[in-house]
């Protein structure tokens, strides 16, 4: 649907969804799993683009940063992100480059100039003055990723109105459950999960 894509071309206010693909994977596969993620085993980000339209009750505008410094693009991966409205950011830099790092750094740099809230998808500390300035200027910021792993940098911030979805737990973008040892509310402690 157009709107979904460009809202702000119609002033509706949107979300703007950054997507750190590099440090998700990496804590997905280094952290979580202990190895390479299986297809099955990646996020569903669709459903965290529906998580975010029902939650903010505003159009999502999807920004899937990738590092093409290779020179190669993983083209069906390119291709399923164009169909699940997402607009993937290959970038390419040099050699020792935080390439996607600076990226969604300018991203949320431009954000900052224009109307809409922003979602962004890492645990990096990196983004932390950015996500500050956010804050302060009165907008609505979150933080999605799996929560043991969210910087402890952003804590403070939370006392500022920064939100924290995890991946798994609130927005469900997992078919299997992953293999997470975090501390659990007790209030949504399921026994059955662990027999």
């Amino acid at each position: 649907m157009a709107s979904d894509q460009h809202p702000d071309r119609q002033g509706e206010r949107q979300t703007y969804l950054l997507v750190d693909g590099e440090n998700i994977d990496a804590t997905l596969g280094m952290s979580v799993l202990n190895r390479r993620p299986l297809a099955e085993e990646r996020p569903r980000w669709d459903r965290v683009r529906e998580f975010l339209s029902r939650t903010w009750e505003q159009p999502v505008r999807g920004l899937f940063f990738l590092n093409a410094s290779s020179g190669q693009m993983p083209m069906g991966f390119v291709q399923a992100l164009i169909a699940m409205n997402y607009q993937p950011i290959p970038l390419a830099g040099e050699t020792g480059e935080k390439v996607v790092d600076i990226g969604i750094q300018r991203t949320l740099e431009a954000i900052a100039k224009r109307e809409g809230d922003v979602v962004l998808l890492s645990h990096d500390g990196d983004f932390l003055p950015h996500i500050e300035h956010l804050l302060t200027a009165g907008r609505r910021v979150a933080l999605v990723g799996f929560r043991e792993f969210i910087s402890s940098q952003f804590t403070h911030l939370i006392a500022s109105g920064l939100q924290i979805f995890d991946l798994e737990d609130e927005i469900g973008a997992f078919t299997s459950v992953l293999p997470r040892v975090r501390i659990i509310p007790l209030a949504s402690f399921d026994p059955e999960r662990y027999l």
